[in-house]
């Protein structure tokens, strides 16, 4: 379901062939939206990107998904940002130059980018393919210019290739909110025969609810607002559990595989580590910014374990995608135009999107 704030006839790199692409896209210049000091409005902001690098290719923006890190990083919440902040890393659009290193990927083709711009790529994890906890890797949003623009560059190992049965529309949030969701998903080595639970069903937690779903889990959904019951079952949830219900909760203990956090808030953690299987894996995607109130031996008692994990690694990307296209796996989003960002920003501080922002670009 798609919620269409207002529509815009600016043409975009959709409507363009690969040589219009080239002809009409040569020049460093870009033009973005970008936060000047912590927590302030999005401005126009233009600038020169410098010449493209022999590794870097250069996409002409269509649609770019706000994530809620946007937020934090605009924020300065982790205190890493710099400013002048263009956020936006859930980039979908069309490869319009490549620099002479680049391989496997053509001017024209449609792709996407997330969290990740770059990394050193002859790190041990980088060689291992595990370049997504590279130390020396660079945010999309952070030292860098994000999507919130009419163009994006990256390293050509994070530009993926998107399969055309994606909605290039509705394909933002899976560069980094799905790939988030998915990551715990292959990391566990879930399968048709296990059961885990998804805490927030929100702008992670609906999409984590359609992955499992479609992976073939059993899925539980836990919720205190029975007025989402019927959109969270219709979003993947098999069961759905009110988190405030003492019995509902104390039945399901000892049952769940795997349980996802994707909230921000500190919860009862051990209540939760209480509904997992023996060697059962509480696993957080949410930034609790709270320690984390764990007894040791509830963690011991089933050899239970607590695990997290970043965004995914460019193959895993790939994966997700191809994974995503062939099962028909989507998020629900509402599109702005670009040129309403402060609009669509105030929503999603609001907590009133259902369920994930996309901006479309409509730069003239």
């Amino acid at each position: 379901m798609t919620t269409t704030t207002q529509a815009t006839n600016a043409p975009t790199a959709d409507n363009l062939s690969a040589t219009d692409l080239e002809v009409n896209q040569p020049n460093n210049q870009v033009r973005a939206y970008a936060a000047m000091q912590a927590g302030g409005e999005l401005e126009r902001y233009d600038f020169d990107a410098g010449e493209l690098k022999i590794d870097e290719v250069e996409i002409a923006v269509s649609y770019c998904g706000i994530c809620h890190s946007d937020l934090s990083v605009i924020d300065n919440d982790w205190g890493m940002s710099q400013y002048p902040v263009i956020a936006g890393h859930e980039i979908v659009g069309q490869i319009i130059r490549m620099g002479e290193a680049v391989k496997g990927l053509q001017v024209g083709q449609t792709v996407g980018i997330g969290w990740t711009a770059e990394s050193c790529q002859h790190c041990d994890f980088c060689i291992d393919g595990k370049a997504n906890v590279c130390r020396q890797s660079t945010p999309t949003i952070v030292g860098h210019s994000g999507g919130f623009a009419d163009k994006v560059r990256a390293q050509w190992q994070w530009v993926i290739p998107l399969p055309a049965e994606l909605d290039e529309s509705k394909a933002g949030p899976l560069m980094c909110g799905g790939i988030t969701v998915f990551r715990p998903i292959i990391q566990h080595q879930m399968d048709a025969s296990k059961k885990v639970g998804v805490i927030g069903i929100g702008g992670l937690g609906h999409m984590a609810l359609d992955f499992l779903n479609a992976w073939g889990c059993e899925v539980t959904a836990f919720s205190s607002s029975p007025e989402k019951y019927d959109a969270i079952r219709e979003m993947g949830a098999h069961h759905i559990i009110d988190s405030k219900d003492a019995d509902a909760l104390k039945d399901a203990q000892g049952s769940l595989d795997l349980i996802i956090s994707t909230v921000n808030v500190a919860l009862d953690w051990n209540l939760y580590l209480s509904l997992l299987k023996p060697e059962g894996k509480l696993h957080y995607v949410g930034a609790v910014l709270k320690p984390l109130d764990i007894q040791a031996f509830n963690l011991i008692g089933g050899a239970k374990s607590v695990a997290g994990s970043p965004t995914g690694s460019a193959a895993e990307l790939r994966q997700m995608v191809k994974f995503a296209a062939r099962a028909g796996v989507e998020p629900i989003t509402e599109t702005y135009p670009m040129s309403q960002i402060n609009e669509a920003m105030t929503r999603m501080r609001e907590g009133k999107a259902r369920y994930r922002i996309v901006l479309e670009n409509d730069f003239e």
